[in-house]
């Protein structure tokens, strides 16, 4: 629920798990949940998103206070701790599930987004094309429990020690003033 000292931001960049971690720990940043957006079915399920027949990617919702971090900070993190480049894949995890979305809540938003997606298309930081889309926020459906706060409730998983370890290192190199104490 948002209050009026905090905005929303819905993203999707692979696994919700990954990208959930990650912002987690960033300041400024009060509440991140973990589910499924841009699809058409409502309410759906792990199960199904997995599937890639809903339409859905596994994304976050941020609520945030604009006055400590901006939305185009938060997507500063979000563009340098994931591949934007790489179609219906982050890593290991493929499938339209795994897409790269800004799902941007106001026109400011989209802006914003745009803005940033094409100065880096044109900054050469990546050899590949930006593939991220940046469609309007229509629904989220909050993810079962257990996909809730998964890095922190799971640290010894494979997963988590594999894949989700590194990316919060890259994050905490690249953003060393912006971590949660």
């Amino acid at each position: 629920m948002q209050s009026k000292k905090s905005e929303t931001a819905t993203l999707a960049g692979g696994c919700f798990w990954c990208t959930e971690a990650i912002f987690q720990r960033l300041k400024g940043v009060q509440t991140v949940t973990s589910g499924y957006s841009g699809g058409q079915m409502p309410n759906p399920s792990y199960q199904i998103v997995t599937t890639g027949q809903t339409g859905h990617a596994e994304a976050i919702q941020i609520e945030f206070d604009p006055k400590m971090i901006s939305f185009e900070k938060i997507l500063d993190v979000f563009w340098a701790t994931h591949d934007p480049t790489t179609l219906d894949q982050q890593g290991a995890d493929v499938g339209s599930q795994y897409r790269s979305v800004i799902f941007y809540h106001s026109n400011l938003q989209k802006k914003t987004a745009e803005g940033i997606k094409g100065r880096l298309g044109k900054s050469g930081i990546y050899k590949n094309k930006i593939v991220t889309e940046i469609v309007p926020f229509i629904s989220f459906y909050k993810a079962e429990e257990y996909h809730q706060n998964y890095y922190d409730s799971n640290r010894s998983a494979p997963y988590c020690s594999l894949v989700i370890d590194p990316k919060i290192q890259k994050f905490s190199k690249l953003f060393p003033n912006k971590i949660k104490s």
